[in-house]
């Protein structure tokens, strides 16, 4: 995987804090944790007593995201600065938390332009799951994007991460711990520059490009499919979608072998690749209409975990499929009432054809069928609908059967994102009904979310198959304290973890997930 640019380094240690080579220590406060503790005694008399004013005044309780900044005056301390973040109850510690108190320390120490930060373990946070969650949260909310700002950056990068026990000894699941947290943040924040790209610039031959830079490696190999090969594959959905565009489509193949491959299963991950959605005829309202530079957000999830896998080294094949283009309403794009032909054959009755991520990602669900995949999943911003009923606090998820739902489930559950499952019996199939073709590309506005993956799940051709759909979460709409405004780079790190987990003895069987001691 190639580094990013603003890719910091990491590490973790245990011991003085004293003799941290930081610029800022951060050290989370739990309220319901005794004034006695012996590190916070070293941090009060570190800085000359603040510690025992600010709680005597009332400014460090604990409480949930509150922020205390102080100097550290005592010479012999190496570090210069100290925060400490309100973590609030100690029994509500989980992974959510932790990560959200590594973000903290990582916009805080951008935001200042300071190079080096320590992020402190205190207490459950020193076990080696919420140090990967600690770490990855630090990495997030240190990412900044300013490539298309002609004014110097307001703050240096950060350059250097440590993570720094003080109860415990440092191990080897805590090596593991940091290594998987720089793989899947360095994936995440991947996807997020994606995301971040002017449409101007990320056109399909362009994603593809990048994503060929951008994965290629000694167990990674990327191909990408012309005009001609996806006629080849007879990906009618594809072309016809992007027929009304000046640039031709681009289908991005991406191929992880691990060492010592075997014969069985392989696991493919298929990400909407729309680098600019019109709306095509079916325009879209002006408003907001920027923001589709983003629609691209689950191709680039997919790049970003694929990107992550030569660090992470999982025991089986992956496939990552992107199909790119853009839905634009030039003199040849489809029109509603059109017929296009997928490339296993069925015919589509396109109604909408600002309903188009699932077209071309039907198509890729074939390819990847052919290419070998025995168990797939779909990542999109795919529907309106998905943001009405969850908002932008969770993914929506349908998918086949339950064993392998609940395989996603577990591996977004210990990648810290959250997804919600929705139904998806056959009952929904008949809003799908097309009196013209096979099926209809739209099903109305109930159950949109729902009747969009079902759309897809025509095309899994019976194997396992899960659907995320990101449309309300592929975008932080707000800053917030633990992470700027901007792509999110949600995906990676559900995928890059269910590919972690991916053991099973029969390619159609659901997973048999086993989780790493220290994930």
């Amino acid at each position: 995987m190639t580094s990013l640019p603003h890719e910091p380094a990491v590490s973790g240690s245990s011991g003085s804090l004293a003799d941290a080579d930081v610029d800022l220590i951060v050290v989370p406060l739990f309220q319901d944790e005794p004034d006695s503790d012996e590190s916070l005694e070293a941090l009060d008399a570190g800085t000359a007593g603040a510690l025992t004013r600010a709680r005597a005044r009332g400014e460090l309780t604990g409480r949930a995201q509150e922020l205390f900044f102080t100097d550290i005056v005592t010479e012999s301390w190496s570090p210069a600065r100290l925060l400490l973040i309100g973590a609030g109850p100690l029994s509500r510690l989980d992974r959510r938390l932790a990560e959200v108190l590594g973000g903290v320390a990582g916009m805080a120490a951008r935001d200042r332009g300071l190079a080096r930060v320590g992020v402190v373990a205190r207490n459950e946070l020193g076990t080696a799951s919420l140090v990967q969650a600690s770490l990855e949260g630090a990495l997030l909310g240190a990412f900044r994007d300013f490539r298309f700002k002609t004014a110097p950056a307001p703050s240096s990068p950060l350059l250097h991460v440590r993570l720094l026990l003080d109860d415990r000894p440092w191990s080897a699941e805590h090596d593991a711990a940091v290594a998987r947290a720089q793989a899947l943040a360095a994936g995440a924040n991947l996807a997020r520059e994606l995301s971040n790209e002017p449409a101007n610039l990320l056109t399909p031959q362009a994603f593809g490009e990048r994503a060929a830079t951008l994965v290629t490696s000694s167990r990674t190999t990327v191909e990408i499919l012309d005009e001609e090969a996806i006629a080849r594959e007879e990906m009618g959905l594809l072309l016809g979608v992007s027929q009304g565009s000046v640039e031709p489509a681009r289908v991005i193949v991406m191929r992880y072998t691990p060492p010592g491959k075997v014969q069985g299963p392989t696991l493919a991950l298929v990400g909407k690749g729309v680098t600019f959605d019109t709306g095509g005829i079916s325009i879209k309202p002006a408003d907001s209409m920027d923001r589709m530079k983003r629609d691209m957000a689950g191709g680039a999830a997919v790049i970003g975990a694929m990107a992550a896998l030569d660090r992470l080294q999982p025991s089986s094949a992956v496939l990552g499929i992107v199909p790119a283009a853009e839905n634009m309403p030039g003199g040849r794009a489809i029109r509603p009432g059109d017929v296009l032909t997928a490339a296993n054959g069925t015919s589509v009755e396109v109604l909408n054809t600002d309903a188009e991520g699932r077209l071309i990602l039907a198509d890729a669900l074939t390819l990847a069928q052919r290419l070998g995949a025995t168990h797939l999943i779909d990542i999109a911003t795919l529907t309106g609908a998905c943001v009405i009923a969850l908002g932008h606090h969770a993914s929506a998820l349908v998918g086949h059967p339950d064993t392998w739902v609940e395989q996603v489930l577990h591996a977004a559950a210990a990648a810290g994102e959250r997804v919600w499952p929705l139904p998806g019996d056959d009952s929904y199939n008949r809003q799908l009904d097309s009196e013209t073709a096979d099926v209809a590309n739209i099903g109305g506005r109930p159950a949109g979310a729902i009747t969009a993956g079902l759309f897809l799940k025509r095309f899994s051709g019976g194997l396992p198959w899960a659907h995320l759909d990101i449309a309300g979460t592929a975008w932080w709409e707000e800053a917030e304290a633990w992470h700027p405004k901007g792509a999110s780079g949600i995906g990676v790190r559900t995928l890059a973890t269910l590919c972690l987990l991916y053991t099973s003895p029969s390619p159609r069987d659901g997973l048999l997930s086993r989780m790493p001691s220290s994930a």
